[in-house]
């Protein structure tokens, strides 16, 4: 019955992702681009209440026990008003329509410091609240937390957008400046970056993903048998590098290109999975949680050199197309890292980590290409313009 339970689980968790992918597919590549004409305030408010919709929905399904079809129910309808990635865009371009260039990086920084505090926040206090008192009254502090989103959007978030302007919202014309982006850029040059970006970004929130899926299954086998308090605070730890990454970069921002703190921060990354391949004791299992100090540096570069790429009236565009990147990232490292962690335990338990870290060696051999590239594109530019009469 237990193994019955399980495959029942395992199915219905994927029928939710799916679900909601495919519709947040739909609707961030519509809802952000129109962002860039509207404001971002609406983009806030739709995901904001359609998450709020999902919780209600999720609340009476435990109350009155129906059956487990309408989560799915209440994905889809998240999952059609944008859903978190719809928010994240959003929440990226409020960002890049606020801040200057040069200090756009250290900000997006801040907002993805935010993000892995909620989520220590959530993952411990969550945790033992629901030890304590079952699973529906988390649900309905979600709930009042989705709520108080929506009304902060609503009626005290000031716009960002300096230039609204009136545009339809279901026209075909959102899907093409997402496309637009990639084929026909401002810039000639910008094409192959935002692709080679995207590329580094994708494979990077993948192995992200991934290895955060497989750290409890691996801190609970054999050798290191980890207890319950133990694994609330190896995930404590884990989320401690939002906030030391956000430090660090800051620190390097004084003597270092973004690009080059961003590397620091892949080399960080590798380094901590190795030495979580290879951990049998929990002292080990620790080290390697406190090497990937630096880990979370190099999405906020990333994010922010996309956003320099392209102008002021394609931010929703450039984040909801990312978000997308990001919400495929989720997918693949379930698929890829839960599906290769069984089948390597026979000869080496920790070699999804192993084969994360050889997978970020192509982010950080692309970001250094293309740093290499820029320098000595200004380069010449300069000593063109010094030639010059």
């Amino acid at each position: 019955l237990l193994q019955e339970v399980e495959a029942l689980v395992s199915h219905w968790n994927l029928y939710i992702n799916l679900g909601g992918f495919f519709a947040c597919l739909f609707s961030v590549t519509l809802f952000g681009p129109w962002s860039d004409s509207v404001g971002r305030r609406p983009a806030l408010i739709l995901p904001a209440a359609g998450m709020a919709l999902q919780t209600g929905i999720y609340l009476l399904v435990m109350y009155l026990e129906l059956h487990v079809a309408f989560f799915l129910l209440g994905r889809i309808l998240s999952g059609l008003t944008g859903d978190y990635n719809l928010i994240l865009a959003s929440c990226f371009s409020y960002v890049a329509d606020t801040s200057e260039r040069r200090a756009r990086t250290f900000r997006v920084a801040i907002l993805e410091a935010c993000l892995g505090t909620a989520g220590m926040v959530a993952s411990i206090g969550g945790g033992q609240w629901r030890k304590a008192q079952g699973y529906i009254n988390p649900f309905w502090l979600a709930f009042a937390a989705s709520l108080a989103a929506t009304l902060y959007a609503a009626f005290f978030l000031r716009e960002s957008v300096k230039q609204k302007k009136e545009a339809k919202l279901f026209t075909l014309s959102h899907y093409k400046a997402v496309y637009r982006l990639y084929t026909a850029p401002e810039h000639p040059s910008s094409r192959w970056k935002l692709a080679l970006y995207s590329l580094a970004f994708f494979l990077i929130v993948t192995v992200h993903f991934g290895a955060k899926d497989l750290y409890v299954l691996y801190e609970l086998g054999f050798p290191l048998c980890w207890t319950s308090d133990l694994i609330g605070y190896g995930s404590a730890a884990s989320y401690l590098a939002y906030l030391s990454s956000l430090a660090g970069l800051r620190l390097l921002q004084l003597c270092l290109e973004d690009t080059w703190v961003a590397e620091l921060g892949l080399i960080s990354n590798i380094a901590g999975l190795v030495v979580i391949s290879l951990a049998t004791t929990t002292p080990l299992m620790f080290t390697g949680y406190g090497i990937l100090f630096l880990s979370m540096a190099p999405t906020p570069v990333i994010r922010s050199k996309l956003s320099k790429l392209v102008s002021e009236t394609e931010q929703g565009a450039l984040f909801a197309s990312v978000a997308c990147v990001q919400g495929l990232c989720s997918l693949v490292a379930t698929g890829v890292f839960n599906s290769l962690y069984p089948a390597t335990l026979h000869f080496m338990r920790g070699f999804p980590f192993l084969f994360g870290a050889i997978l970020l060696l192509i982010p950080a051999a692309v970001l250094g290409w293309i740093e290499i590239w820029e320098s000595k594109h200004d380069c010449d530019d300069f000593q063109d313009a010094s030639l010059s009469p």
